[in-house]
C-alpha cells in the first residue's frame, strides 16, 4: 500500500543512519548465496473431459455481472485490484469481483481496460476483442498524481505470484526505484526503460517478489530485501538488510523495518513527497485501515490512501491504534 500525506514529523526517528548506499550494501552475515534444488522428473499431464469442462466453466461469465461487454469470470481470486482501479465499473458480489456498471464514457472504459490488463489471473474479459487495448497498454506505468506526487507511478500488471500485489516506480535523479515486482512483460519494461530504467528494486517483503529475477536480468538492478525474508528464490538478491534499521538509500529515502506481516517486512519512506510505501504492513481495505500484528504472509493487500494534511493523518492513525489496543486488551483479558 502507498500512503501519502502533506507533512510528517521525523523527530521520532534515530539520526544515526548509514550516510550512503555503501554501508547499506555490506554483505549480510549468515545468508548463503548458494542453494540446491532437487530435480523433479517431468510428468506429462493429460486433461480429462471433466477437467476440460471445469476449465471452460471457470472462464465463463459470473452471473453477478451486469449485462454488457465487460465481465469477470469464475477464476477471480478476490484480490480487489479491479475494484480500486476502476470503482465506477467493478464491485464485490458473491465473494468475488463483478461488473456492476458497464463503462459509458471513454475515461471509464480506459480504467476498465487498465484493470483488465492488471488483473493477476486474467479474470476480466470482454465479449468482443477490445480494439483499443493497445492504447490502454501504452498508459502503463500510470502516474498516480502528476501534481501532488510527480515521478511516482503505478506499474499495473499485477502478478498472481504475489496474489495481485501492487508495484510502484519512483523516478529519482540518483537512479529509479522499482518497489515490489509486477508481472514481467517486455512491453512494460520498454515503457519503464523510456523513463530511465531501474537502478534499485526494493522488495518490501518476501511474498511480493513475483518476477524479481526477470526484472533484475532486464535492468541489471540492485535488489534490496531484508535478510529475515530471504528464501531460496531470493537468495541471490544483491543487498540484504540486517538488523532493525532504519537504513538510508541516498539522502532522501528511508527504509524502516516493520516486522508483522513477515519477519523482514520493510517500508520505504520517500521524504521529498511525504509518501510511505508500506508493503503489507499497514493496509487500507474496503472496510478501512488494518494492520498485520502477527507473521502471516497470506493476509492480503490493501489500497492507496491519501491524507489532506498531517492533522488528518495523525487523527486517523491515533484512532486506529486506540481501537486496536482496546481490541487486543479485551482479548488478552478474557
Amino acid at each position: 500500500m502507498a500512503m501519502s500525506t502533506k507533512a510528517i514529523n521525523l523527530a521520532s526517528f534515530s539520526s544515526v543512519f548509514p550516510s550512503s548506499l555503501d554501508k547499506l550494501n555490506k554483505p549480510s552475515k549468515g545468508v548463503q548465496n548458494s542453494f540446491w534444488v532437487p530435480r523433479i522428473p517431468l510428468v506429462k499431464a493429460v486433461q480429462s473431459p471433466a477437467e476440460s469442462d471445469t476449465g471452460r466453466w471457470a472462464k465463463q461469465r459470473r452471473p453477478q455481472n451486469a449485462d454488457g461487454d465487460f465481465f469477470v469470470d469464475h477464476t477471480c481470486i478476490d484480490c480487489d485490484t479491479c475494484r480500486w482501479m476502476a470503482p465506477q465499473v467493478f464491485t464485490r458480489a458473491g465473494g468475488m469481483s463483478a461488473v456492476y456498471k458497464q463503462p459509458t464514457c471513454k475515461q471509464d472504459r480506459l480504467k476498465a481496460l487498465q484493470a483488465l490488463l492488471s488483473c493477476p489471473t486474467n479474470s476480466i474479459r470482454t465479449e468482443v476483442p477490445p480494439p483499443d487495448i493497445l492504447e490502454a497498454q501504452k498508459t502503463f506505468p500510470i502516474p498516480i498524481d502528476e501534481k501532488k506526487l510527480p515521478g511516482v507511478y503505478h506499474c499495473g500488471y499485477h502478478s498472481s505470484k504475489s496474489y495481485g500485489a501492487s508495484s510502484y516506480l519512483i523516478i529519482h535523479p540518483d537512479g529509479n526505484i522499482l518497489i515490489d515486482s509486477p508481472k514481467f512483460t517486455e512491453r512494460l519494461a520498454r515503457k519503464i526503460e523510456e523513463l530511465g530504467g531501474v537502478c534499485y528494486m526494493f522488495l518490501t517483503h518476501k511474498d511480493d517478489v513475483a518476477d524479481h529475477g526477470k526484472w533484475s536480468k532486464r535492468f541489471s538492478c540492485n535488489r534490496i530485501l531484508h535478510s529475515g525474508d530471504v528464501e531460496a528464490c531470493t537468495a541471490d538478491v544483491e543487498t540484504k538488510l540486517d538488523g532493525n534499521g532504519p537504513w538510508r538509500l541516498g539522502q532522501d529515502i528511508m527504509l524502516i523495518h516493520t516486522p508483522g506481516h513477515t519477519e523482514g517486512s520493510v517500508c520505504l519512506f520517500y521524504m521529498p513527497l511525504k509518501i510511505l510505501f508500506t508493503g503489507d504492513h499497514l493496509l487500507m481495505r474496503e472496510s478501512g485501515l488494518d494492520i498485520v500484528a502477527m507473521y502471516n504472509r497470506y493476509s492480503g493487500h490493501g489500497r492507496r490512501i491519501e491524507f489532506k494534511d498531517v492533522g488528518e493523518k495523525n487523527a486517523v492513525l491515533e484512532a486506529f491504534v486506540e481501537e486496536k489496543y482496546a481490541h487486543y486488551s479485551s482479548v488478552k483479558n478474557k
